[in-house]
């Protein structure tokens, strides 16, 4: 049967976390630089869904087909590696020294390969900055770009808030993708398995940190009124913290530790998993502070509901 059981599974959490743990800088960083491309290209397809059907389902239907690609060819997500790679070091592994590498060269080719898709697509879309405007896929950047930005900013703790917690449930999403993908031997299950919790995030209108590293500088380079800092500091560190605790704690954690048999080495390592949420939310916590007391405020903005925006919403507020 292509059916895994879920202790199988669990175990092969594990080992899929030594495996990646154990990979040389230099694949870290190819597989992370095509991830984060091939990602970026789901977003621009899933933006020409929404404005070309005027159906903004769509953009979530079409959307997983990059992640599905990430998986089945063994790249390099690190928000996937979110769930697993810490788990192994809770589990006493891996050192945190490894765990800490593993994350920032993944971290860093998602980034390169998604700023690199983005300033390819621009000198596309714009002919190398000759065209005096531009479609409605590159509006929607720009307006997406704002919004995940500067309306954040400008509610203040309430924003950043929103921003972390929705940057949580993205990620319990996206490694439930992952984890579903190992349930089944087939392609076409691992297809299936991976794309179900990808569209619902999608669809939601979720924070997802690689995602933001194309959408973000891509609307910038459109013309959205968006600087460095906004973008780091109003999102990007905000849903990459919010994307770890979803992952480790929602689903790499509690699908691991529910399925092992390890009862009292798993106690402590939820307890560890626990301490390094609120640990996060207390950095969180912070970095709002500072934002608020020490840097100028962002210009002034439309404001907009931010409890709930997805594709939907932008569409919705284009008309």
């Amino acid at each position: 049967m292509d059916y895994v059981s879920p202790k199988e599974v669990a175990g092969n959490m594990m080992n899929a976390a030594l495996t990646k743990s154990a990979l040389p800088v230099k694949d870290l960083l190819i597989r992370g630089c095509l991830s984060g491309a091939l990602l970026a290209i789901s977003v621009v397809l899933a933006c020409a869904a929404v404005t070309q059907t005027k159906v903004p389902l769509t953009g979530a239907i079409v959307f997983p087909v990059g992640f599905v690609i990430i998986f089945i060819l063994g790249l390099e997500l690190v928000t996937g590696s979110f769930s697993l790679i810490p788990l192994a070091y809770l589990e006493k592994k891996i050192s945190a020294g490894l765990m800490l590498k593993n994350l920032f060269w993944v971290f860093t080719g998602n980034l390169i390969g998604s700023l690199l898709f983005a300033l390819l697509y621009w000198a596309a879309s714009s002919e190398m900055g000759t065209l005096a405007s531009t479609g409605a896929v590159e509006q929607m950047m720009v307006t997406i770009a704002e919004k995940k930005t500067i309306v954040y900013a400008q509610h203040g703790v309430a924003g950043f808030l929103s921003a972390f917690i929705k940057a949580m449930l993205c990620n319990w999403m996206v490694c439930m993708g992952v984890v579903m993908a190992m349930t089944t031997k087939s392609t076409l299950g691992k297809i299936l398995g991976a794309g179900m919790p990808i569209f619902i995030f999608f669809a939601l209108g979720y924070e997802h940190a690689v995602v933001n590293m194309f959408v973000i500088p891509a609307g910038m380079l459109f013309g959205a009124k968006v600087s460095l800092s906004d973008w780091w500091l109003y999102n990007q560190l905000i849903v990459t913290l919010g994307n770890i605790v979803g992952g480790l704690l929602f689903t790499g954690a509690a699908i691991y530790y529910t399925h092992s048999k390890q009862q009292e080495q798993d106690r402590t390592a939820l307890q560890q998993a626990a301490l390094i949420f609120f640990a996060i939310f207390c950095l969180t916590s912070h970095i709002n502070r500072y934002v608020k007391h020490f840097l100028p405020q962002p210009f002034k903005y439309e404001t907009v509901t931010i409890s709930h925006y997805s594709f939907i919403d932008h569409f919705n507020y284009q008309q």
